[in-house]
């Protein structure tokens, strides 16, 4: 009876293998739209965004190899659309002022009290985590880009 439930878990196991969702994969590089290309970030904010924020909230994510591998890769999926849901860096320029305002604010109150990037993405993608001195120059070039866009109204 055992040998009978692992064989019918492997062959489900094997089967959903071949059930894959789409990946968020961009056909298109980053246009004015994209929040690093419409704002244009010092290097190292650059590097966190991408690295800490952009797998999950742009039309771009690099994969990780467990992501081949089914279920792990559904519930990839399933994080990454609630994350662009959310906020999507790469449709940031087609937000209005104040919603571009908003969003801001919003990614400073998360990397403030580090409740971005998730845990959960920071066990595989340790270059995410990052330090008391780059959390504060992250936050302070957003609130530079708070008071260029309230300028901007």
């Amino acid at each position: 009876m055992v040998k009978k439930i692992l064989l019918g878990l492997g062959l489900v196991l094997l089967v959903i293998q071949f059930v894959r969702p789409a990946k968020n994969l961009s056909s298109t590089p980053p246009g004015k739209e994209d929040f690093i290309v419409a704002l244009a970030p010092p290097p190292e904010i650059k590097q966190m965004l991408q690295v800490g924020c952009y797998d999950c909230h742009s039309d771009n994510t690099r994969y990780p190899w467990y992501a081949e591998i089914q279920p792990s890769g559904w519930w990839l999926k399933q994080h990454i659309d609630d994350g662009k849901r959310e906020f999507n860096f790469s449709t940031f320029g087609e937000y209005s002022a104040k919603k571009q305002g908003k969003k801001v604010e919003a990614i400073i109150d998360v990397v403030t009290d580090r409740s971005m990037p998730l845990k959960s993405y920071t066990w595989i993608h340790r270059d995410a985590i990052f330090t008391d001195a780059q959390i504060k120059a992250l936050t302070t070039w957003l609130e530079g880009v708070q008071e260029k866009l309230g300028e901007e109204k």
